[in-house]
């Protein structure tokens, strides 16, 4: 695969070789803006909230996973295309920018197994349906059914309203999605910083209709009924680099 270009990121690529791609498809970022002392009572205590403007952020985000693939392989069939969800939040540690995320449900035990293994993820096999209606509206459900997290449950409705139109730099649209990394904390308080690449995110407006969110309930987080902010992207592809600790340096 080759990979787009790295002028729009904050800091470069790798130097060293990543080890997995994956399409990421009909995705909904849906956004709730949270008290940062609230948020941060259930993050890490090596971890510190980023916030826009004063204010923190928490973003619950489905999409389907498509033609995932180890480097060098072509995606396997049966095993390369799922529904996945994640809970997420946003921090900085060493100057960049990058993701946390407090769960991440995928309808594939194979491909939980492999991320709890390879990076650390807080993954949990999760019942899930997603498909596309005439009228444009992707209906999504996710059930939790792994015995390692509590039962969380996700349904609702989404679709695009408007053209494709980038983030510009320095907004709230930005902030909420062009991150390059994300961010795990293990048992010894070692923090790892896994990378990722793709192109500019292509946002487009969209309206959703929620019917069960109760993915933060673990979190002591209750959500108002209505995101504050909606964005919808239709594909993307992403590679992925395995974690690092922080205190190596580049990768």
């Amino acid at each position: 695969m080759r990979l787009p270009s790295a002028d729009h990121r904050p800091w470069g690529v790798p130097r060293s070789p990543w080890v997995m791609a994956m399409r990421w498809e009909r995705l909904l970022f849906a956004h709730w803006p949270v008290d940062a002392a609230a948020l941060a009572a259930v993050l890490p205590g090596e971890l510190e909230v980023e916030e826009f403007d004063g204010t923190a952020w928490l973003g619950v985000v489905p999409f389907e996973m498509r033609g995932v693939r180890l480097r060098g392989l072509p995606p396997a069939p049966g095993l390369s295309r799922f529904p996945e969800l994640n809970v997420r939040t946003y921090v900085t540690v060493g100057g960049k920018p990058g993701v946390y995320f407090f769960s991440l449900d995928a309808a594939h035990r194979l491909a939980v197994r492999t991320a709890r293994r390879w990076f650390g993820l807080p993954y949990h096999y999760a019942e899930m349906s997603c498909r596309r209606d005439g009228q444009g509206f992707t209906h999504y459900l996710s059930r939790r059914a792994d015995e390692r997290g509590p039962r969380a449950t996700f349904a609702g409705k989404y679709r695009p309203v408007a053209a494709v139109k980038p983030a510009q730099p320095g907004s709230l649209d930005a902030f909420l999605t062009e991150r390059y990394c994300f961010y795990t904390v293990d048992g010894a308080g070692v923090i790892r910083r896994s990378e990722v690449h793709h192109a500019p995110w292509p946002l487009q407006q969209a309206e959703a209709e929620l019917q069960v969110c109760d993915m933060t309930a673990m979190l002591g987080l209750d959500l108002p009924p209505t995101p504050a902010v909606l964005h919808y992207a239709d594909r993307l592809v992403v590679a992925a680099w395995l974690p690092r600790p922080v205190s190596d340096g580049p990768g």
